[in-house]
């Protein structure tokens, strides 16, 4: 079981990066839909089970060291081909927008300069690809208990000082903007765009183990964790709609709202887990286009991060607004090669 969960915590830590604590993700693409937002967190936690049971499992089975094996095996030699660039493609915009969601911390924390932020958050990723950092699955899984914990304290509090009715507090969050046109597809872009960015991880962290059926639990129990992470999140936010809503940081917003300590332990916590999902969507990208071997890596690693960084200036909202749903779009061809190979695979074993 203890497998099982360090397969679960590296998959949580890689999708609970800056969108996914700050609770912008959520809001866009839960609970701006409001009472429905809960049907579609129920849904996304059924889909990122199942979905990661299989990538775990389609990891075991080849023992890959590289995302590329699998990503070859699910979609054959042309798909995985396009499979393999939409993947790459997609861990390099993950990485932007951690450098903007560090931006908005540091700006609606302490006052500074969106700009500056991201500058020092994509300054300290170059550094660490730099210096060849390990560890990074450990330090990343390490931080999730914690960040768990303070969003529970958010959502007892949000229940408690609820001012609204339920069908006021719905009213307001439709509202907000969203990132789809309905739950349903929001739901389904949600999940896409992360299991797109978290494939690659999950199906090495499967490769690692032999038993599939502990690769298997260990991917269902890590889709089971985010799942309830985003209905901790989405109760939160529907509940202190009046509080949260235009605000870049929601779940910093409310974390202060209860005490200053709180707020800053948050947004240490939030940094943190941006500094650790873009070093590790940075690395994974970088190393698919270039040997960390070659003269030329430290030089790439520094221009990769500094377009990164330009990029990362258009602002965390509408990054996570529009750029995400343009991955989860793109995540559809994975998730539909992912069952397709799943359902292959279970007609030669009958």
């Amino acid at each position: 079981m203890k497998k099982s969960f360090g397969i679960a915590g590296a998959f949580v830590g890689l999708i609970v990066g800056a969108g996914f604590a700050s609770g912008q993700e959520i809001m866009q693409y839960f609970t701006s839909f409001g009472r429905m937002g809960m049907v579609g967190a129920v849904v996304a936690t059924v889909i990122f089970a199942f979905l990661g049971m299989i990538l775990a499992q389609i990891g075991s089975d080849l023992q890959t060291t590289s995302h590329k094996e699998g990503i070859y095996y699910i979609g054959g030699r042309y798909i995985g081909a396009v499979l393999d660039i939409v993947i790459t493609v997609i861990l390099f915009a993950i990485a932007v927008v951690m450098f903007a969601g560090s931006g908005s911390t540091f700006q609606q924390m302490y006052g500074i300069n969106p700009g500056i932020g991201s500058i020092l958050m994509a300054t300290a990723t170059i550094v660490t690809l730099l210096l060849k950092a390990d560890n990074i699955i450990k330090i990343v899984a390490a931080l999730t208990p914690y960040l768990m914990g303070i969003i529970f304290i958010i959502l007892i509090y949000s229940l408690f000082t609820m001012d609204y009715s339920i069908g006021e507090l719905d009213a307001m969050a439709q509202n907000q903007p969203s990132a789809a046109s309905g739950w349903i597809m929001g739901t389904i872009l949600y999940v896409s765009y992360n299991i797109a960015s978290g494939a690659a991880m999950l199906i090495v962290m499967g490769g690692k183990e032999r038993n599939r059926k502990i690769a298997g639990r260990g991917g269902i129990l890590g889709g089971v964790m985010v799942g309830f992470l985003i209905l901790l999140i989405n109760g939160a936010l529907f509940a202190k709609m009046d509080v949260v809503a235009g605000v870049d940081m929601p779940t910093l917003e409310l974390a202060e709202r209860i005490h200053p300590v709180v707020g800053f332990l948050m947004s240490l916590l939030l940094l943190g887990m941006m500094y650790s999902t873009a070093v590790g969507m940075f690395y994974v990208f970088t190393i698919r286009l270039l040997s960390p071997h070659r003269k030329l890596f430290k030089p790439a690693v520094m221009l990769i991060g500094l377009a990164g960084f330009a990029i990362s200036l258009v602002g965390f909202t509408t990054l996570v607004g529009k750029l995400y749903s343009t991955m989860g779009y793109l995540g559809f061809i994975l998730i539909l090669a992912v069952l397709f190979s799943w359902m292959r695979n279970r007609k030669v074993a009958s």
